[in-house]
């Protein structure tokens, strides 16, 4: 049966009080949203807070351990390998990084090399090498397009390290290898982390345009930018008095009252409510950000 033409190709992300604990803590907990394919999703919040172990969790890279999830309809944590496979990562510090010693190119053909070596099928692995290595420039050309990066604007075109990049180039570069995988669905930390006010406006321009072109994008950040689909992993009074989007509306909409959010509205937020879930409390805020650090040491060492 041939795809239906509208099918749309980005993963729709759901959580029910999806929560982690580690050894000495949560990491986060009680997070709940909707998120349709093609959403552009900010996970944000102060570092410590078990914005990365979401991100993670929702990507199958950790397994949560209270409430539960989809993506891409794969429910989460009780099939983690089938959410990797149509989830791809860029930026994440300690887990997906760039090496510095590598230049743009051999970054870029080593992602579709290991593309071809794990997910290819065994037709294309007996294909000719001239159309293997047309198929490889061709996904290279278009994730490169697709993530805004002109390599014959960098100092050494292609073969520029990684080192010689500037921090929003080294984003579009995380995002173009994460985009040769064509997943459903891409992942990255930091992403407003150290730019310039310019940088992160062209940062989150982009992340808009993969989105609006299809591809899911959930991208932690220390401040959501406007139209993104806001969720926190901390309550709203320690957001330095700035309503988590508990009825889901984006960062830049006007907050709503403390009425509980609409049941069919589809779009219901990630932020508890402190009255009932008081991990607001000085000691829990420390088991929050210790066992956000317990969870990615353990990935870390996976």
């Amino acid at each position: 049966m041939e795809a239906q033409p509208d099918e749309p190709h980005g993963a729709a992300v759901v959580a029910e009080g999806f929560g982690l604990k580690g050894p000495r803590g949560w990491a986060f907990r009680e997070v709940s949203f909707r998120a349709e394919p093609g959403t552009l999703v900010a996970i944000e919040g102060p570092s410590g807070s078990g914005r990365t172990c979401l991100l993670l969790a929702l990507t199958g890279r950790m397994k949560a351990t209270e409430g539960h999830a989809e993506t891409g309809g794969v429910p989460l944590p009780r099939k983690l390998a089938a959410a990797r496979r149509i989830s791809a990562l860029g930026q994440v510090p300690g887990v997906s990084e760039l090496d510095p010693a590598f230049t743009v190119a051999e970054h870029l053909r080593e992602r579709v090399m290991l593309q071809r070596r794990f997910d290819g099928s065994v037709r294309a692995l007996l294909r000719r090498p001239s159309e293997r290595a047309a198929e490889a420039r061709a996904r290279i050309d278009e994730a490169v397009a697709a993530a805004g990066l002109d390599l014959d604007a960098l100092p050494k075109g292609e073969r520029t390290s990684v080192r010689d990049l500037e921090r929003l180039e080294a984003l579009r570069l995380t995002v173009a290898l994460a985009l040769i995988g064509r997943p459903r669905l891409i992942a990255l930390d930091d992403t407003d982390l150290k730019l310039s006010d310019a940088d992160r406006a062209e940062a989150w321009a982009l992340l808009r345009s993969v989105a609006e072109a299809g591809t899911t994008v959930l991208a932690v950040c220390a401040e959501a930018p406007a139209g993104a689909l806001r969720i926190t992993t901390v309550d709203e009074e320690e957001l330095d008095g700035v309503p988590a989007a508990a009825d889901g509306t984006a960062a830049d909409d006007e907050p709503e009252t403390d009425d509980e959010p609409e049941a069919d509205d589809g779009m219901t937020g990630a932020a508890p409510d402190a009255d009932t879930h008081p991990h607001s409390d000085t000691d829990t805020d420390t088991d929050t950000e210790e066992g956000a650090a317990d969870a990615l040491a353990e990935t870390r060492r996976a």
